[in-house]
């Protein structure tokens, strides 16, 4: 049956039960037989997979496994590819900033979703934020590259990001530690269907929330990518997220009240974040008027549960513009230089927030081409040096 504002809440109480068993099965024999050397081996190994590569090189069950896993979403057509690419067309270094901010920090608003990440070695840890960004930004810039829904590129990444979740489900388990009647199943299917939508709706929502308009074509195009990024998670079909945005919005908005709590791992995640933005993305002084654009993203309540910290000096959007004028280049060109001059108009998020996307996905796109993802992936173990 697929999802429906009126079904949503029975089918995520059941998704919360389900893992992947597909994956899970084949992570677990991998680890079990010692054909990959433990989890981090299995990431390294996840991480050379590309479209097209010789799989004969690899234990037998990943090889079948990838196989299988290519088949494309039922349904699928050249229609959506091209909705897809026409958002990105339009939205690609806005959508993909706001991803790895207001997305990452809203997977924390999740109370089990924060545990999971927190409680699962460095991953989520104290060594984390750079690790997760990175990771994501494979995704994020990844799924707007001209070609990727065509070429196998961003099957691939997907495909990696399916692995890297049954492995954690594999941690949990064999930890011992996990509290299956509390939390449900270790990055369960429930799991995935709300960071889709934080990574889709939510989006879609911040863009309108900083006042920048995104036709029902390219909402329909966004939704479309996610779907298809869905799919290849291994979702079962029942609770893939479908292609219309308004029907996911509705979806979201249901769960989101059920879901979003403040917790302590949320703000400990959310601090983590902040902390690696100031240090690696937007040194001051761009990073104070960065964060109040990311919380006017969120609007108040979400911030506050998240623990975005409030700027009386930078309440409004007219004020946030005005700061723009007097902040510095940075190591990357210029946060708010050259057309944050012109942010004072009509919208004064429109030029702060095309000049932090440049500036963000040039720091993304530096670690990934420069190989800079090299910080502890897990533990063998559970804890996270708390």
């Amino acid at each position: 049956m697929a999802m429906t504002a009126e079904n949503v809440e029975a089918e995520m109480e059941a998704a919360n039960q389900a893992g992947d068993p597909p994956a899970d099965a084949l992570v677990s024999d991998l680890i079990d037989n010692q054909e990959i050397d433990g989890i981090n081996g299995l990431f390294r190994t996840i991480g050379t997979l590309h479209p097209g590569q010789d799989l004969s090189g690899l234990p037998p069950r990943l090889a079948n496994f990838l196989k299988e896993a290519t088949a494309e979403p039922p349904g699928w057509s050249e229609a959506d590819v091209k909705a897809a690419e026409g958002f990105f067309d339009h939205h690609h270094g806005e959508a993909s900033m706001l991803q790895g901010t207001v997305g990452l920090i809203g997977t924390y608003l999740s109370p089990t979703g924060a545990f999971t990440l927190r409680s699962t070695g460095r991953l989520g840890g104290v060594d984390g934020p750079g690790r997760r960004l990175s990771q994501s930004s494979r995704l994020f810039i990844g799924m707007g590259d001209r070609g990727a829904l065509r070429n196998g590129t961003l099957k691939a990444t997907v495909t990696k990001v399916r692995l890297v979740h049954a492995s954690v489900r594999q941690l949990h388990k064999k930890s011992g530690e996990w509290d299956y009647a509390k939390w449900g199943e270790p990055v369960s299917q429930k799991y995935t269907a709300g960071a889709i939508c934080v990574f889709s709706v939510q989006i879609l929502e911040a863009l309108k929330n900083l006042g920048v308009h995104v036709s029902a074509d390219d909402r329909h195009g966004f939704m479309c990518a996610w779907h298809y990024v869905n799919h290849y998670l291994g979702t079962p079909e029942q609770w893939v997220m479908p292609k219309d945005a308004d029907l996911v919005d509705q979806i979201w908005r249901i769960e989101r009240e059920k879901e979003w709590r403040e917790s302590d791992d949320g703000k400990f995640m959310t601090a983590q974040a902040l902390k690696f933005y100031k240090q690696e993305m937007v040194p001051p002084p761009a990073y104070d008027p960065f964060v109040a654009m990311v919380r006017a993203a969120f609007g108040d309540r979400y911030a506050d549960m998240a623990g975005i910290p409030r700027n009386a000096a930078l309440d409004t959007g007219a004020k946030i513009a005005a700061a723009g004028h007097s902040v510095a280049s940075n190591t990357f060109g210029g946060l708010f230089g050259g057309t944050a001059q012109k942010a004072t108009g009509t919208n004064p998020y429109d030029a702060i927030l095309g000049q932090a996307s440049k500036a963000f996905n040039k720091v993304e796109e530096y670690a990934l081409k420069h190989d800079k993802d090299d910080q502890p992936q897990m533990h063998q173990e559970l804890h996270d040096d708390r």
